[in-house]
């Protein structure tokens, strides 16, 4: 049986990367410094695989082959997708045992997500794992949810997907310690003449919410009020499976602050081991 040593959840941006000088450098310096932190409490924690909860952003998939929720199952995945993007061009391990266990298990709990072996990640899975400082340093299974065209998974679909995601990783038996990460969010619009709007007042009451462990407020929050946070902001699905798979235990926000230049309310966080 598994224990899951570490439940963490950080915004993503590509602007991270892209332009970390677009931002005051005390800031700067402030956002990175609480994912070398991030990075250091999963080291500590010492897990076989790393669960990535995370989006591709129709770099994967598009309109002809668009799944609600993907799970992969390679031994090995390259990133970053996007060619422009200033990181280290790099494969990450993956763990196929892991992401085929759980894909069989969630279709004899009547979840019925997709699965690749091919998977190429974006700067959704790689921007927190690179500023962390751990990428390819643990096995991943990346888990994708649909949160760019609509008809989306549903907010409650997600916490729930994540609240089973716990229980089947509890239950592994091929590895002892395994770690989650929830990235994406908060608040952000990408591509519309809101970009650059970060709605603080959203941003803040979901996170009071997870530190409550209200999770039926959590979820009926994110399903009302979601659009008055940006299009980027149905990301918070990742937040609420990671919630999900964390059963009950209060939220720690870690960092937070409302970064217009980087498009993005930029949080960080864990839940308890478990």
């Amino acid at each position: 049986m598994a224990e899951i040593v570490g439940i963490f959840a950080a915004s993503h941006t590509p602007v991270m990367l892209q332009f970390p000088d677009a931002i005051p450098t005390r800031d700067r310096e402030e956002i990175f410094a609480a994912f070398r932190a991030i990075g250091k409490d999963i080291a500590a924690a010492r897990p076989q695989a790393l669960v990535v909860l995370s989006d591709d952003h129709l770099h994967n998939f598009f309109l002809s082959n668009l799944p609600a929720i993907c799970v992969g199952a390679a031994e090995q995945y390259p990133t970053p997708v996007e060619h422009w993007l200033k990181a280290e061009k790099r494969v990450l391990p993956g763990d196929a045992n892991l992401g085929a266990y759980l894909l069989t298990k969630a279709l004899e709990s009547d979840f019925d997500p997709a699965l690749s072996m091919e998977l190429t990640l974006d700067h959704g899975v790689l921007t927190p794992l690179e500023l962390a400082g751990v990428a390819q340093d643990i096995p991943l299974v990346p888990i994708l949810f649909n949160c760019v065209q609509p008809p989306l998974p549903t907010m409650r679909r997600c916490y729930r997907f994540g609240n089973w995601l716990g229980k089947a990783l509890r239950a592994y038996e091929r590895v002892e310690r395994i770690a989650v990460i929830a990235t994406g969010g908060i608040s952000h619009d990408i591509a519309t003449p809101r970009m650059g709007m970060v709605n603080e007042k959203f941003d803040r009451e979901l996170l009071r919410l997870l530190e409550a462990a209200n999770t039926d407020g959590a979820v009926r929050f994110a399903t009302d009020h979601v659009s008055e946070a940006g299009n980027g902001a149905e990301e918070i699905r990742m937040w609420l499976a990671a919630m999900g798979c964390a059963d009950g235990r209060p939220f720690r926000t870690r960092y937070y602050r409302a970064v217009h230049d980087w498009y993005t309310g930029i949080a960080l966080g864990t839940w308890g081991a478990g």
